[in-house]
């Protein structure tokens, strides 16, 4: 086994490393550095805090983002089959309309259902 032939993934690492780390030290050495309470304390959106962080969430909350990753990946299968679309031939193509009529009825659904209804 020859140790040439890692050379470029430590020159990777090394460089990774270095781009991550060179700017927050030079950041720290060359700005401004001038802590006072008002600038240590801690705030929420530019106020303070007046309710508990650990406060509970609506679940549409979490249902919308549910759906956001749902269809996100919905676009990440169809853009490697547009394409690919010369090459998966009509099999390919029903295929992929299969799915997406799944996932449009599931849309249909949870629009109907009033999930995507924010009050």
């Amino acid at each position: 086994m020859n140790l040439e032939n890692y050379f470029p993934v430590l020159l990777f690492i090394l460089v990774g490393i270095g781009v991550g780390v060179v700017p927050q030290v030079l950041g720290r050495i060359l700005g401004p550095y001038s802590p006072d309470a008002q600038k240590l304390s801690p705030y929420e959106c530019g106020f303070e805090a007046f309710e508990d962080a650990r406060m509970k969430f609506d679940v549409r909350y979490y249902l919308v983002a549910i759906l956001f990753i749902l269809f996100d990946l919905e676009v990440a299968f169809l853009v490697p089959w547009a394409v690919a679309m010369n090459d998966v031939g009509m099999l390919g193509f029903w295929a992929m309309m299969i799915f997406v009529g799944v996932l449009t009825l599931g849309l249909v659904y949870e629009w109907k259902k009033g999930a995507l209804d924010w009050e």
